[in-house]
């Protein structure tokens, strides 16, 4: 199961300055382009309308603007 999940949902290393911060934004990052992936391959394949995908990308780009709002304070 290991084997499959690190196929469908790859993770990259974290090269900057190594604080909890700094790691936490990355995850968030790598978490949202993973989301914006399927949805845009999903809006491809005609599963889900343009406004449908662009309704949920709006969605996903405040919770991480959220979450970035959060660290920083």
């Amino acid at each position: 199961m290991n084997d499959r999940s690190s196929f469908l949902f790859p993770r990259s290393r974290y090269h900057g300055s190594v604080r909890p911060k700094n790691l936490l934004l990355n995850a968030n990052l790598q978490e949202f382009s993973q989301r914006i992936s399927t949805i845009s391959a999903l809006q491809t394949n005609g599963k889900l309308s343009a406004a449908e995908s662009f309704e949920q990308i709006q969605r996903l780009w405040q919770q991480l603007e959220q979450n970035h709002n959060q660290l920083i304070d």
